[in-house]
């Protein structure tokens, strides 16, 4: 009988362990289904290592120096990495090289937060179910910032699924969606060519008719977007309105984040029961995981692939500098003895 495989077990390409060493940096990816944020790292030039955390029903990740953010099913949680808590982290001492530890948590309600980077000191999500941008702070569940025209009243309903957000210098200058509806949960009745690209400042759809869009991002003043039901990463023509796809990818993909001249892809693992998913075409190829696209030539040169726990993925961000990060779960007993301070940083219980 064959012996089943643990958890998160993972293939990838001989090369991705190399390629993350060279660049110097770390992978962190969301999966709402586990309800894990993975770090992923290089052990040496041949071997991934990872490490997976709980967070419930985690999405959205922001990034911004030492700072990162999740969003979870009913709050954000904010954490701060401390290079010199890392060393001495007491399960693993000598190990990690950041240690990313909670620093506060913002207690939103279940508002579906997808894309969520950091902007002028505040947390900046795009709001799912209220169809809206919002801030995410202590004052309260989220402050409404922006909502597309055809959205006339901010409702619980998931009406457009707005879910991606392409920002410069922490604005956000285009937003994503699945639909250009106004009634709850209206995407739905078209979700293979309803999808539309809005420009934030005009308010207008440059894009429509477009197969399920997410994770619009801007690298070199270049717009780019992934088309998840057709499993193509695309650049857009911001002038023209069209888009040309760069690769043909075969999977779901939804998540991305550059370094270098290399795109780190989330890719999804489609379920084929599922009534949103399962009449998808790319349905039976599609894979859990993250494909890496050489951006001068669009070529696919790696990918990691999940064989186990993992199904979906959410978001892909890059940890520049990074070799090892470790991280600390809010939920975790081990959050309650990093003590950290102008005077210095202390484990709680520590012998003198």
């Amino acid at each position: 009988m064959k012996k089943p495989l643990p958890p998160f077990s993972s293939t990838y390409s001989p090369n991705v362990p190399e390629l993350l060493n060279s660049l110097n940096i770390s992978l962190a990816l969301s999966t709402y289904q586990a309800g894990k944020l993975i770090f992923l790292s290089a052990e040496n030039d041949e071997t991934l290592i990872q490490l997976p955390r709980t967070f419930d029903n985690i999405m959205g990740i922001a990034v911004d120096g030492n700072k990162l953010a999740v969003a979870c099913k009913t709050e954000t949680v904010e954490l701060l990495n401390n290079h010199e808590l890392a060393p001495t982290y007491p399960k693993s001492p000598n190990t990690y090289d950041g240690l990313y530890l909670p620093r506060a948590t913002y207690y939103t309600g279940q508002l579906a937060l997808h894309d969520m980077i950091f902007s002028k000191g505040n947390i900046l999500a795009v709001n799912t179910l209220f169809s809206c941008l919002s801030i995410i702070n202590n004052e309260c569940s989220f402050k409404p910032i922006w909502q597309p025209k055809f959205i006339k009243e901010l409702t619980p309903d998931d009406k457009c699924h707005l879910n991606g957000m392409a920002t410069i210098d922490g604005k956000p200058v285009y937003v994503s969606a699945l639909g250009k509806t106004d009634t709850r949960q209206g995407w739905r009745d078209n979700k293979m060519k309803g999808g539309v690209l809005i420009n934030v400042d005009s308010n207008e759809i440059i894009l429509e008719n477009l197969p399920m869009p997410h994770s619009p991002r801007i690298y070199n003043d270049n717009l780019y977007i992934l088309l998840s039901a057709s499993g193509e990463l695309a650049a857009v023509d911001k002038d023209k309105g069209t888009y040309g796809t760069i690769t043909k990818l075969g999977c779901y993909a939804r998540g991305m984040d550059r370094y270098d001249d290399y795109l780190f892809i989330g890719v999804s693992k489609l379920r084929h029961k599922s009534s949103v998913f399962g009449d998808l075409p790319i349905a039976k190829t599609s894979f859990a995981g993250i494909i890496i696209v050489y951006l001068p030539t669009g070529n696919t040169v790696g990918h990691i692939r999940y064989e186990t726990s993992v199904e979906e993925i959410y978001d892909v961000k890059v940890l520049p500098g990074l070799r090892r990060p470790g991280i600390v779960s809010h939920t975790q007993v081990t959050n309650k003895l990093a003590l950290t301070s102008p005077i210095g940083d202390f484990w709680a219980g520590e012998d003198k």
